[in-house]
């Protein structure tokens, strides 16, 4: 069965367009509450949201549906997603719930779980939740209805858990750090922890009003960052996006390093500690440059689909720990179940503290392969994979590049575009090859 309303990351959509309609999250609460205490007599369920203003009414709605399932609530306010991961697994709740919709703008909205090990959920659990929602509801009386708490500690626990993911030994004084929260989730949370670590700590981004989140600033506009790290004269900058698992840093330099080359520090500096790594995974649009660098260090790399739930599958597959996307989304399975923002932060900061070294120091011989990207519209009905002329072009264009480059080719999950993707050593042979493939596409 193929699922209606889940996507790769939950539900997400318009807030006031199905499916994040308030009447909507209500049946999804009570249908995940009845899911529940298919395992469970008396669930228990935490809920954390990002600083949208719809945050306010779809809490209502999931703690109404709870609720009636006969299922406790415990909410977090605003808290970072990987924040309400953690906690779901620190307070032995049964379910984590996070209202987002990460970087997208403040009209949209979402909502995602977390297993009571702070992972995300399987398709089989969200399929059955689909089909409870298929369901009439079934409302328990009113002697088994659920409460709703309060948890007023959710910030503070959660800021020192980041701070037990830096080295014991180690400590930021003596730097000045630019923190851009997106105007989001982690508002309240990030500053104070490179704070209390020791930084110089300068804030932007970290006034949310319900409607600015992730508008001009944080991860996914990190040209205020880089505005701001010049402006201070900052040894480096910090971006989250709206819910604080994604991040890009900026150097005193105003550089910013991608997802992919902060993967690879990440991976440098446990090799450099004497740690064996024995890979490490990406997605089909990390950099070969990475790729080049870490198996001249002897470190398998493996490539999953484009996704931070696809690089986590594979890495639970492979018992591995590091892992990432360009975009920022990284793991380190060993200090926390899923993508965290603050902490992926603080490990590559830890190996600047550790070596003494800059960012741009410790990628010397790692040089970005240039990428040319094309998205070409598919026609109604167009079957690109049985395109003859494609597939010849494709093979010539892989065996001119050969070691120095590769190609790439795939559908968009959400528009009808071909997404054509060549990388190279030479950015005009980058250029040249995408157009020659994107000719075939449109033969």
């Amino acid at each position: 069965m193929s699922r209606v309303y889940f996507g790769t990351d939950g539900i997400r959509g318009t807030v006031g367009q199905s499916p994040i309609t308030p009447d909507f999250i209500l049946r999804l609460g009570h249908a995940v509450g009845r899911v529940l205490k298919q395992k469970s007599a008396k669930p228990s369920v935490l809920i954390g949201k990002d600083t949208r203003i719809s945050g306010y009414m779809l809490e209502s709605a999931l703690e109404a549906g709870f609720a009636s399932a006969g299922v406790d609530v415990w909410l977090t306010g605003p808290l970072p997603t990987p924040g309400v991961a953690y906690l779901t697994r620190a307070l032995r709740q049964d379910l984590g719930v996070v209202i987002s919709a990460s970087h997208n703008p403040f009209a949209d909205n979402g909502i995602k779980f977390f297993s009571s090990s702070g992972e995300k959920l399987p398709d089989a659990w969200e399929l059955a939740v689909e089909q409870a929602l298929d369901q009439a509801p079934s409302w328990v009386d009113s002697a088994q209805l659920g409460k709703a708490r309060r948890l007023q500690d959710a910030r503070g626990r959660y800021i020192e858990f980041c701070k037990n993911s830096f080295g014991a030994d180690l400590s930021l004084r003596g730097l000045k750090i630019v923190v851009d929260a997106a105007h989001g989730a982690a508002y309240h949370v990030a500053p104070d922890v490179f704070h209390e670590l020791g930084a110089e700590v300068i804030a932007i981004g970290c006034k949310p009003d319900g409607y600015n989140i992730n508008d001009g600033f944080g991860a996914t506009a990190p040209q205020a960052l880089v505005a701001a790290v010049r402006e201070h004269q900052a040894d480096y900058g910090v971006a989250l996006d709206g819910d604080a698992d994604r991040l890009q840093l900026v150097d005193s330099q105003g550089r910013l390093f991608n997802g992919d080359e902060l993967l690879y520090i990440m991976v440098a500096d446990r090799l450099n500690q004497g740690v064996k790594v024995p890979g490490a995974v990406g997605t089909l649009m990390t950099n070969m440059a990475v790729e080049l660098a870490l198996k001249a260090r002897d470190v398998e790399f493996v490539r999953a689909k484009v996704g931070d739930r696809y690089v986590l599958e594979e890495l639970s597959a492979r018992g591995w720990q590091l892992g990432g996307e360009g975009s920022g989304h990284l793991l380190s399975l060993d200090k926390h179940t899923t993508g965290d923002g603050i902490v992926s932060a603080l490990l590559v900061l830890q190996s600047v503290c550790r070596s003494g070294r800059g960012l741009a120091q410790q990628l010397e011989g790692v040089d970005l392969f240039p990428q040319t990207l094309i998205n070409v519209r598919l026609q109604p009905g167009q079957d690109w994979k049985s395109n003859a002329v494609l597939a010849r072009t494709q093979a010539e264009v892989t065996a001119e590049l050969g070691s120095s480059g590769r190609v790439l080719i795939r559908p968009s999950g959400t528009e009808p575009l071909l997404r054509v993707m060549v990388e190279a050593r030479d950015p005009d042979l980058a250029r040249l090859c995408a157009e020659r493939l994107v000719q075939a596409v449109q033969a």
